[in-house]
């Protein structure tokens, strides 16, 4: 199989941009090759620019779920094309989406878009921050939320790929903030929660963690952190980022039954373009500025 083009211009990339690609996992190194350059892709299939065609297993990392270049998804997107790119202002479609993420996203009372799903889980934390007057979060070891710092911290993330269990150039000061449960552990959780009484804002997971493996939750992990949350006053975050629409059309929390304070989603929502949202119950959400003062 022929990788002519894609080696070529693979070496032009690493001139301008670090290592190459604009995301570790991309670089292929996992796998002991250098990334294919793709030229298109149509239904569950890409090609790459030396013609070789492949079955997507991938799918963009999970949001082309409905395969590439939908005949319905293209049609959307040349008509809002057509209407202007972006325009610093409202506009009755956001509203519209805003609507169907509350109707299909049982834990979705209001909801915030955003431009990614890092963007989506770093609002969330800060509201639950604001909400609770509480600095601490608790997170899972193994579970990605996206690259803003405090949520790097044995993340598991694209870095695991080279055997760096943390992200270099995040503040010691940052990361004290934030506590590392193990997934499937509620032990594990009690802990924490007993260790720090009334400091932990939020706890954030994975509800079908999918960074270190595709790990269902045990029966009674989420509804132990559910309990946990609702007697510590303490924030449950869902992120569905990469469950969200694909689990379920109401993410994990429909299929089992348990429903957080709030929910994480990425760029599923925008047809595979750069979205995100976050969204919960109405007395978290409407302490976002303009309403509030978070």
């Amino acid at each position: 199989m022929d990788h002519t083009k894609s080696t070529r211009l693979f070496s032009l990339a690493k001139r301008v941009i670090p290592g190459g690609v604009n995301s570790p996992v991309r670089a292929f190194k996992s796998v002991g090759a250098d990334p294919l350059f793709i030229s298109r892709a149509s239904g569950c299939r890409v090609f790459d620019v030396d013609g070789n065609e492949f079955i997507d297993y991938v799918g963009s990392w999970g949001p082309m779920i409905l395969g590439h270049c939908h005949p319905d998804v293209v049609a959307a997107v040349k008509s809002a094309a057509e209407s202007g790119a972006s325009f610093g202002a409202p506009t009755e479609k956001e509203t519209t989406l805003a609507e169907m993420v509350i109707d299909a996203v049982p834990s979705i009372e209001m909801v915030r878009m955003v431009s990614s799903g890092t963007e989506a889980t770093m609002s969330a934390i800060r509201l639950a921050r604001g909400y609770t007057g509480r600095d601490k979060i608790l997170k899972f070891s193994g579970c990605y939320h996206g690259h803003s710092d405090a949520l790097l911290v044995k993340a598991g993330s694209g870095a695991a790929t080279f055997g760096v269990p943390d992200s270099p150039g995040v503040p010691k000061d940052f990361a004290k903030h934030t506590l590392t449960a193990n997934f499937n552990n509620i032990e594990s959780v009690k802990t924490l929660i007993a260790e720090n009484k009334g400091q932990i804002a939020c706890i954030i997971v994975e509800p079908v963690a999918g960074n270190m493996g595709t790990v269902p939750p045990k029966p009674g992990f989420l509804e132990g952190l559910r309990q946990i949350c609702t007697d510590e006053g303490i924030v449950l975050i869902f992120d569905e980022v990469m469950s969200g629409f694909r689990v379920a059309y109401g993410g994990a929390q429909e299929v089992y039954g348990v429903t957080p304070d709030m929910t994480t989603l990425g760029k599923i929502i925008g047809g595979g373009l750069p979205v995100g949202a976050f969204g919960g119950k109405t007395e978290i959400m409407e302490m976002l500025s303009p309403s509030g003062g978070v």
